[in-house]
């Protein structure tokens, strides 16, 4: 269930103060390691672990397909820059999504993004004479880690996140309910790799709170006939990692209700992700989308291509 909240763009302005003033923080770092894990003074000379960027969600930051992770994109230490650059490929019964964007990574700290979205409704289009086939919408993001470290530190990485999102095909959108073109989500994410947690195997837990008004993500506009107000929902993310490349997970996103001629199902995947090195990552999923203005059953599969540094 959701809850309206009082608007946060106050979040926003927040952390691009801390990014302001942000300076180097110290590395806590364990001093044993579980086997497969590299120790503190490899990981200091190497960079980080394989897999530990994560991969991109469909907004374009860093995390699993449709949640962001506590993570930071790439591979960039705590005196180093890191980047991601993806393309990802999602069809459902009715639909499709293609998104494709790059981020960058600084100091293992700070993460800031741009990503473009297209979502196909023929069927819909079709049936309705609709002037348009597509919604646009671009998403500009940044990301803060707070503090803690995904594998180092007792305590879970923590990390603060924003993502600026324009829809670039209003028109459709205001006629079914929607209130605005473009908004904010502000979100919190928590992440922790617990050594040899599942059955001798590395287990990867993920919890976010995000504020938002956006219907469908963003795609149908922010706001609503129903509901005006900001919601605060939450999502999770958790993976085995089978070996050092590869991982096997699953993903669930609450979403709102805000559009009275349509009601908007939580989303969830079931997801594979290969990392071969830390230049590629590959994630292939089957993801049910649940009903889309009007449309039911909505599943399918998604594909996703990370290129890092």
């Amino acid at each position: 269930m959701t809850r309206s909240i009082h608007p946060a763009r106050g979040a926003a302005v927040a952390l691009l103060a801390a990014l302001a003033g942000l300076a180097t923080p110290a590395a806590a770092l364990a001093e044993a390691a579980a086997p497969g894990i590299a120790t503190p003074d490899a990981v200091g000379r190497a960079g980080r672990l394989l897999a530990t960027g994560g991969a991109t969600t469909i907004e374009g930051s860093a995390g699993g397909g449709i949640v962001p992770w506590a993570v930071i994109a790439g591979y960039g230490t705590e005196d180093q820059w890191g980047a991601a650059a993806f393309v990802t490929r999602v069809e459902v019964r009715d639909y499709a999504l293609t998104s494709q964007g790059v981020a960058l990574g600084w100091r293992n700290r700070v993460e800031v993004g741009v990503a473009r979205q297209q979502f196909g409704l023929p069927t819909l289009a079709d049936a309705l004479a609709l002037p348009t086939r597509r919604f646009r919408q671009d998403i500009v993001h940044a990301k803060l880690r707070l503090g803690g470290d995904l594998v180092y530190t007792p305590m879970p990485q923590l990390s603060l996140g924003l993502q600026h999102k324009t829809q670039r095909d209003f028109l459709v959108p205001s006629l079914v309910g929607a209130r605005d073109d473009s908004d904010i989500d502000v979100y919190l994410s928590a992440s922790k790799l617990l050594l040899g947690a599942a059955g001798g195997r590395h287990l990867l837990l993920n919890g976010t709170l995000r504020s938002t008004r956006a219907n469908q993500s963003g795609l149908l506009g922010f706001g609503g006939d129903r509901e005006d107000g900001r919601s605060l929902i939450g999502e999770a993310s958790a993976a085995v990692l089978l070996n050092p490349r590869w991982a096997l997970g699953v993903e669930y996103r609450q979403k709102p209700d805000n559009l009275g001629f349509a009601r908007e199902d939580d989303w969830k995947d079931v997801f594979v992700g290969w990392f071969p090195n830390k230049r590629v990552a590959v994630v292939a999923a089957y993801a049910d989308l649940g009903r889309i203005a009007t449309l039911e059953n909505q599943e399918g599969w998604y594909v996703s291509l990370q290129l890092s540094h």
